[in-house]
């Protein structure tokens, strides 16, 4: 290595370095689980490139045999401890099933076999590491894709991160396996990859972090509506219409949740008008964070929410986050009273859930079915309604007789709603 391509890579290293500074700042200002699988992936980033670009071996001069095998397993632990904290930015276990799976077992798998890697001849690990590892990279790459295609706006840019990834590594590993003689130009490229896949695919996981902090600890959420931060009327039946159209590219299922608040006047009698709106703000943060950052969530009208999951993994998980977001919405909310002291409050609310399924239907039929759940919600113990499949029936959503995970004729009625199968029909 001479003076020349140690100032690329030190360049390269010193940016991807400056990320994991400012991750460490941020886990410090507000720790988390996921801030601290955010330092180790950016750690392990630059991990990867002090040992296979040589810089490592410069500065510190390591026994020749355990800088082999931090050369062996750096690129199986990174891929996969990215996988690990990629599933859950995602939100992949409430989406896609396929999604999840892959993830999950590619984040264990891929460690696994950088040590078997250990097992072949010498001559052939570093190689075996290196397919290793572009094979899950490539996984990554083309799961956020297909998240993009189901409607996760930020996942394209996660999979130009992950693309970039690519060459990162395959140029990483040819020059510790010292294949050809790479100039400067092509190192310098390879340089630029690396922290450009470190920066892009660090900035928008921070950038959904970010939101999903703020509505943790702030209770907001997207801005549009502008007392709750949710959504619009017009800008969620935009978003359903968007979705809809891709469910019938991905044929995909997915679901529509109304939440209908009954009775709020007596909360604005008890409370005033402005602990009536901090009631509304509170429930807007619980419906988000329930149904998750990734899946819109919008005021429909004054007493009435509308969530959209657009992609589901099975009707059972629709079902399970109907039930969960009932359970939450019947704790007491805290608002300042009248007076200014904290008043604790219940809220009246009743949620009809709708299963969205490939085809030919109006948002508004939709819409309509899932309030008209909402309302029948209210005489439910459970506080959650939806149309069995099996009778046509309204009944209460636990005790509803779903479909298969994946039903042999998922083609709705003419009549049915969005790419839809109404209520759960």
């Amino acid at each position: 290595m001479n003076a020349l391509t140690m100032m690329v890579w030190s360049m390269a290293s010193g940016g991807i370095a400056a990320v994991v500074v400012a991750r460490a700042a941020d886990l410090i200002a507000r720790p988390s689980p996921s801030q601290m699988r955010a330092v180790g992936y950016h750690l392990s980033v630059l991990l990867l490139v002090l040992v296979e670009s040589g810089l490592l071996r410069q500065a510190t001069h390591p026994a020749a045999a355990r800088l082999h095998v931090l050369q062996v397993l750096a690129g199986p632990v990174c891929v996969g401890l990215s996988n690990f904290w990629i599933h859950g930015w995602l939100g992949a276990g409430r989406r896609d099933l396929l999604m999840a799976r892959a993830l999950r077992a590619s984040a264990v798998a891929l460690p696994l076999l950088g040590l078997a890697a250990l097992a072949l001849p010498k001559d052939q690990q570093l190689a075996a590491a290196a397919a290793v590892s572009l094979a899950g990279s490539a996984l990554t790459c083309w799961l956020t894709f297909r998240a993009w295609l189901i409607g996760d706006r930020l996942a394209l840019m996660m999979a130009a991160g992950c693309l970039l990834t690519l060459p990162a590594i395959a140029g990483l590993y040819a020059l510790a396996m010292r294949i050809g003689q790479p100039g400067l130009a092509v190192q310098a490229v390879v340089a630029l990859c690396a922290a450009g896949s470190n920066g892009l695919t660090g900035a928008v996981l921070w950038h959904r972090e970010r939101h999903e902090w703020r509505m943790r600890e702030t209770g907001s959420v997207p801005t549009q509506d502008p007392l709750t931060r949710l959504h619009s009327s017009a800008a969620l039946v935009h978003r359903m219409i968007a979705s809809q159209k891709r469910r019938r590219r991905t044929r995909r299922q997915g679901g529509v949740l109304a939440i209908t608040v009954f009775e709020p006047e007596r909360i604005a009698v008890q409370v005033g008008n402005a602990g009536l709106d901090e009631v509304w703000m509170t429930l807007a943060a619980r419906i988000q964070r329930q149904v998750g950052v990734v899946n819109p969530v919008g005021r429909y009208w004054d007493r009435c929410f509308v969530a959209l999951v657009e992609t589901i993994p099975s009707p059972a998980s629709l079902r399970t986050l109907g039930l969960r977001l009932a359970a939450s919405l019947r704790q007491p909310v805290e608002v300042t009273g009248r007076d200014g002291d904290p008043v604790r409050v219940r809220v009246d609310a009743g949620i009809g859930v709708v299963r969205l399924v490939p085809g030919h239907a109006e948002v508004e039929d939709v819409l309509d079915d899932a309030q008209r759940l909402a309302e029948a919600a209210r005489s439910m113990a459970s506080r959650t309604a939806t149309d069995d499949p099996h009778t046509g029936e309204t009944v209460p959503l636990e005790i509803a007789q779903l479909p298969p995970r994946r039903p042999r004729h998922l083609h709705a009625q003419p009549h049915e709603s969005l790419p839809v199968e109404r209520p759960l029909r």
